[in-house]
């Protein structure tokens, strides 16, 4: 993760934790263990208590620590209240992110990697500018919202340590042969014109046992997903599956790279659309669309446009017919003023706000507005846009880059995306090798 995506990577999310418990078939091992179908619990133990502190190789993580990273997770969830009866599993998975930080801090120190404070203080300030803050005037914030400026600077820490040790344990272990390469970069021209997709996943796991438990968790998910939660953030938290370290990412992929249960999903649904939990052999898969285009092939959505938007605010107490007639004026004004070059007297004349923005991309921009601008010749304005409860505005093209044909795929592109592919399974590997040998005692 890089620094400047520190405030993004502080979106936790607020679904509930996603439990699954083992159970085995009757007189048959559940992965490996030798679990009776008809076991007996031996001893005390309340299901409903959750262990608040843990003791990670001796390490203490205290409640305040718990409760100031919570803190960070409410305000970057733009302070969306965590329902009473999920902050006990909230707490939970907040602790299990601090015992990865602890380990992931622990085995950097183990390599004697050593991070400079100068490179500590870059990244608190980087994280303090991507709130509007400085750096010191964010540690008042930090305090206002029940969190610290440790808190803080101990995720910055975990996520530089943990990176130099994947550099330096990980990897330089890490082989792509050319021959891998060139028959992918074979298998890509031949597909050149198809359609592909950019996809993002969570992958939920399940036994027949679970499946119910699993289902239910992941429409938890989907519905919390549907409301507006960060879809990166709800991957790196829950998702079981490789691409969970880079926000559940897939990257561009087609029908044929995709299992068939997900491929025949994904061809029916919109753009921008989150599906429900998906049965695949081992669990659900929750897919979210982020795009689609033609392999290959230049996309006019990558055009770069010259826009003006000429917005009329409106004032508290405005009528609706008051509006109404603001709004025919805005039409026939930006309709008949005869391009970009009059649209300054043009907002002039009727009081509204004029923004110009010279390098935009079509794909950028909301997908409803997409297919108007790019029918649009220069100097012509879109419908108005916005509400007559607030304010609306036109948008008016004053210049259009096509975008160039599609550049065949590089070798060290490809190579680069193996790379980091087996990188990011190595290390979800190494990680759990430190859970399994650390020594945790929960308070």
């Amino acid at each position: 993760m890089k620094l400047v995506s520190y405030r993004r990577a502080m979106f936790m999310l607020l679904a509930p934790l996603l439990t699954v418990a083992a159970a085995a078939q009757p007189d048959a091992p559940a992965g490996g263990l030798n679990i009776p179908a008809n076991a007996q619990v031996l001893g005390r133990q309340d299901p409903n208590v959750r262990r608040a502190t843990a003791i990670v190789n001796g390490e203490v993580i205290t409640g305040s620590d718990i409760d100031h990273r919570i803190a960070l997770i409410v305000a970057a969830n733009r302070g969306l209240e965590i329902p009473p009866d999920e902050i006990d599993r909230v707490r939970a998975q907040v602790l299990r992110s601090l015992v990865d930080e602890a380990l992931q801090i622990q085995a950097a120190t183990r390599e004697e990697i050593r991070i400079p404070q100068t490179e500590i203080d870059q990244g608190f300030a980087r994280y303090a500018q991507s709130l509007g803050q400085t750096p010191e005037g964010i540690r008042g914030y930090l305090r206002s919202i029940g969190s610290s400026e440790r808190s803080v600077r101990r995720y910055i820490i975990a996520d530089i340590a943990w990176r130099r040790l994947r550099q330096r344990r990980i990897d330089p272990f890490v082989n792509v042969g050319e021959d891998e390469v060139q028959e992918i970069l074979q298998r890509m021209t031949a597909a050149r014109g198809t359609r592909e997709f950019r996809v993002s996943e969570i992958f939920i796991s399940a036994t027949p046992e679970t499946a119910a438990e699993a289902r239910t968790n992941a429409q938890r998910i989907v519905q919390q997903l549907r409301q507006g939660a960060s879809f990166p953030v709800y991957a790196r938290q829950f998702s079981e599956a490789s691409t969970a370290a880079v926000g559940g990412d897939l990257g561009w992929v087609r029908s044929e790279q995709l299992p068939p249960e997900l491929a025949s999903v994904v061809n029916q649904i919109p753009v921008g659309a989150i599906t429900d939990p998906i049965p695949l052999a081992g669990g659900y898969s929750i897919l979210e669309l982020r795009d689609a285009r033609q392999f290959l092939m230049a996309d006019e959505r990558d055009a770069v446009l010259s826009l003006m938007q000429m917005a009329i605010p409106f004032a508290a107490g405005v009528t609706e017919a008051q509006a109404r007639t603001r709004v025919e004026e805005l039409t026939q004004a930006t309709q008949n003023m005869g391009g970009c070059g009059n649209a300054q007297a043009t907002a002039q004349r009727l009081g509204a706000e004029l923004v110009v923005n010279d390098q935009i991309r079509v794909r950028d921009l909301p997908p409803q507005l997409q297919p108007i601008l790019l029918r649009l010749q220069v100097g012509q304005a879109t419908p108005p846009i916005g509400s007559i409860r607030d304010r609306v505005s036109v948008l008016i093209l004053c210049g259009r880059d096509d975008p160039q044909e599609a550049q065949e795929p590089s070798f060290d592109r490809v190579y680069s995306q193996l790379n980091e592919e087996r990188s990011v399974r190595r290390a979800q590997r190494f990680l759990r090798d430190l859970r399994r040998d650390a020594v945790v005692e929960y308070r």
